[in-house]
């Protein structure tokens, strides 16, 4: 489920970009499995099934409540009424899971101390079923995530914890920069971390909606972390989806990766930066980091070049994809050219291409969407020195709104290249239908969304 846990990561990353996220180049298996109002993720006692029950007060800032509609996936479980069911038997659902805490050495005064008071959220079924009307480009999304401020407070983070990176960077050869990129763009550095009770969610999560079966695990870990002590209920606020901290772990995440780093008996990766640093790491190392390797490199695509290759499944040596006619961006020569790599083009034949390496696909585990992975790499070089992406993007082009979208994958799925339900969200598996339609035309079948494409589908 490291998908799904990447999506929840993104659901609502702190920042408010990451709502961008949903949208944007995700992958097939992700976009399936998707849950997030990204599109940054993710006690009452009620009369009876049918009455309405009292929404949860509003959060920080006024937050709203639940809008009491239907969810826009069409899923049963996210209807109005049965969102309404299900919060009705709220407190025996949490009671219930009792039983499975204790088969986790969760003692029954924990539980029942954690547990007590807990209500349902019920505006994360609005923001787990949100459909953005317009969504960012990947151009807006770098531009915003990819700034000069965050550049230079990541600066001072890398100084300020100097001692912290060399001690990590040696122990698991985690390039600093990738951790410190991962922390910027997830919390801005700690200041925008979410500010709901992990606790809650994943209970409003485990009991009510569409993915009761995960988050029932996210719940249950979380007591866990609470029970061991390593957090405290006032540390462990994150995003509606239940990511918590300055990189954002889920409470399953913690469980696998999360470490203590400075020796003191606790695995704090909200306070303390010496095991937020030493647990992000960890993560990224067993998820297959290669120590002392990038991410990947910004490419020239040459003209004629056959789209139908960029394709993550098609990964080559370097060398041969010097072959057909890929550079580096930079005129410098590839260090190692029998790495393999996929080729990456976000915009299509009119943006950079990208070759992308292993230390992408890790990212990828992390937050399983292609702009978030470029966003953190590319943050990355920055804050080592390095320059912004040589090409420029196609910034003439509009983004498609929703209908649009949907109107796109009807027409392909009329045409018999999308086998796919339309819902407006675009992932692998309409990226491939637009392709193969592109190249029955004779136009380049680069898969890029955009308003000629839906043009040339209309049959203008």
């Amino acid at each position: 489920m490291q998908s799904v846990a990447g999506q929840a990561r993104r659901a609502v990353s702190a920042t408010g970009a990451m709502m961008m996220a949903a949208a944007l180049l995700l992958p097939g298996t992700a976009q399936a499995q998707a849950q997030n109002g990204l599109s940054n993720l993710f006690g009452g006692i009620f009369s009876g099934p049918n009455a309405a029950p009292p929404q949860a007060p509003p959060g920080p800032g006024g937050a709203l409540p639940w809008s009491g509609e239907d969810g826009a996936s069409g899923h049963p479980l996210m209807t109005a009424a049965a969102i309404r069911e299900a919060a009705s038997n709220f407190n025996n659902c949490v009671a219930g899971m009792w039983p499975d805490a204790a088969r986790r050495n969760i003692t029954q005064d924990n539980f029942q101390r954690f547990t007590a008071g807990l209500s349902p959220d019920l505006r994360i079924m609005d923001l787990m079923d949100s459909q953005p009307e317009f969504t960012k480009s990947i151009w807006d999304y770098l531009d915003i995530l990819v700034n000069d401020n965050r550049l230079a407070k990541g600066r001072e983070v890398l100084a300020k914890y100097k001692a912290q990176f060399d001690a990590t960077e040696k122990a698991t050869g985690v390039d600093r920069y990738i951790i410190a990129s991962i922390w910027g763009i997830e919390s801005n550095y700690s200041t925008q971390m979410g500010d709901r009770s992990v606790l809650q969610s994943t209970a409003t999560l485990a009991c009510i909606g569409r993915r009761q079966a995960y988050f029932k695990d996210e719940f249950l870990s979380a007591l866990e972390i609470l029970n061991r002590g390593d957090l405290r209920p006032e540390q462990m606020r994150g995003s509606w989806a239940g990511a918590f901290g300055p990189t954002q772990f889920m409470p399953t995440a913690f469980k696998r990766f999360a470490v203590d780093g400075d020796g003191d008996g606790r695995r704090d990766v909200v306070d303390n930066p010496t095991d937020l640093i030493a647990s992000t790491a960890n993560n990224l190392k067993k998820d297959g980091w290669q120590a002392g390797q990038t991410w990947g490199f910004e490419v020239v695509v040459p003209q004629g070049f056959n789209y139908m290759l960029a394709d993550r499944a098609k990964a080559m040596t370097i060398a041969q994809w010097e072959k057909l006619g890929l550079k580096r961006a930079t005129n410098q020569p590839f260090p190692h050219p029998a790495e393999k790599a996929y080729l990456l083009a976000p915009a299509g034949a009119q943006g950079p291409g990208f070759l992308m390496l292993q230390n992408y696909r890790v990212i990828m585990k992390y937050n399983p969407a292609e702009a978030y992975a470029l966003a953190i790499g590319h943050f990355a070089d920055r804050l080592r020195g390095g320059q912004p992406f040589v090409q420029p993007w196609p910034r003439q082009e509009r983004e498609l709104s929703r209908s649009e979208r949907l109107e796109l994958q009807q027409l392909l799925a009329q045409r018999g290249f999308y086998k796919g339900t339309p819902d407006g969200q675009f992932g692998g598996q309409t990226r491939e239908a637009l392709r193969n339609f592109q190249a029955s035309i004779g136009v380049p079948a680069d898969g890029f969304a955009s308003s000629d494409a839906l043009d040339r589908l209309r049959g203008r």
